[in-house]
């Protein structure tokens, strides 16, 4: 008779709240963190942790890696609740070592990386300069803008922001198709809309319904694959080549403006102008944009707003910054709702 050996329970993290000193003590080593997730997700040893638990030696021969520095990150790793360690010494997976997992549906191993870029570690020390300017520290770090940067010089940075952005628009579009009512909508038109994965998602969802995807040249030539010859959506779908800040070509009953206001106030305003002069009277237009503030995720939104005043000078709004350049632009304010926790889709329309 074969017995199945119990898996071990892993040990419980201390539920006290801890005294403000050791509280700042710990948010000033910040970086000891996010490098420890960092130096995880490159190790990739979440894929190489299975469904039962294994030794930090046992780990460490499948990732390369030296056992006893690999149990000290590991360990670090369990106090934030990545990762488990178990009585014997052993370490499982939690939620959220799972999502350091490359085949996780909800993979973050790629932001994870993308937010831990070498660039970063060298911009972060700068933000009091930053705050002082209000200003990107990007240019004097740097020689050149992050863009340029980031494709000149910094290829594999470049591949990691790629996969970092596909990964999160593909997890949003999802919750976005879910989202918005499409009721009376014959064209919906996604306007910056990146590689399209939030108007292939509403494609799939609506099979009456037609698609525009804008975007700058080399991005719209990298369309999804459902949306390009041959897919199973072009025939419903139209790929412009543009940019929104100068014009916006597309007749569409619905235009939806996600996450591209955010570089600075001129570009936003032009954007708004743009879609209100193309748009008819009465169309939707639906704009999805990170909030800094009305959100149960303020630790990650607000953090995203300093990391784009580093890098770009940009900003995140808040619900009274974004409905203000709303209105400029002569858009009739709806509904306000979450998409999801850290996401708010604005409803609004274009007036006759």
């Amino acid at each position: 008779m074969t017995t199945v050996s119990p898996t071990p329970t892993p040990i419980p993290s201390p539920q006290h709240t801890p005294q403000p000193a050791m509280r700042l003590r710990e948010l000033v080593f910040g970086a000891a963190c996010a490098a420890a997730v960092r130096a995880a997700a490159r190790l990739a040893v979440a894929d190489a942790l299975g469904e039962s638990p294994a030794s930090a030696a046992e780990l460490a021969t499948a990732v390369g890696a030296e056992p006893l520095p690999l149990q000290r990150l590991l360990r670090a790793l369990s106090c934030y609740g990545i990762f488990a360690e178990t009585e014997d010494g052993q370490f499982v997976h939690t939620e959220m070592s799972r999502l350091l997992r490359e085949d996780d549906p909800h993979s973050l191993r790629y932001i994870a990386l993308w937010c831990t870029e070498p660039w970063t570690w060298q911009a972060w020390p700068r933000l009091d300069d930053a705050v002082r300017s209000g200003s990107s520290v990007f240019q004097e770090l740097y020689g050149k803008g992050f863009f340029d940067y980031l494709h000149q010089d910094a290829h594999d940075s470049a591949h990691v922001f790629n996969r970092a952005m596909t990964t999160s628009s593909m997890q949003s579009a999802l919750d976005v198709a879910e989202l918005l009512d499409l009721t009376g909508i014959s064209v919906v038109a996604d306007i910056g809309g990146g590689q399209g994965h939030v108007l292939a998602s509403l494609l799939e969802k609506h099979p009456t319904v037609r698609g525009v995807l804008l975007d700058l040249p080399g991005v719209a030539a990298k369309a999804d694959p459902r949306l390009r010859e041959d897919g199973p959506l072009a025939a419903r779908a139209d790929i412009v080549p543009g940019d929104c800040r100068e014009a916006i070509p597309v007749d569409a009953d619905m235009y939806i403006i996600k996450n591209i206001l955010e570089w600075d106030d001129d570009s936003t305003r032009r954007t708004l102008r743009n879609v209100v002069d193309a748009a008819r009277p009465g169309s939707r237009v639906v704009i999805i944009e990170n909030l800094v503030d009305d959100t149960p995720s303020m630790k990650f939104t607000t953090a995203m707003d300093l990391l784009l005043l580093l890098n770009v000078g940009g900003a995140k709004h808040t619900k009274a910054s974004l409905t203000a350049r709303m209105q400029d632009a002569g858009l009739v304010i709806g509904e306000i709702r979450p998409v999801n926790a850290y996401l708010h889709a604005f409803e609004c329309t274009v007036p006759g």
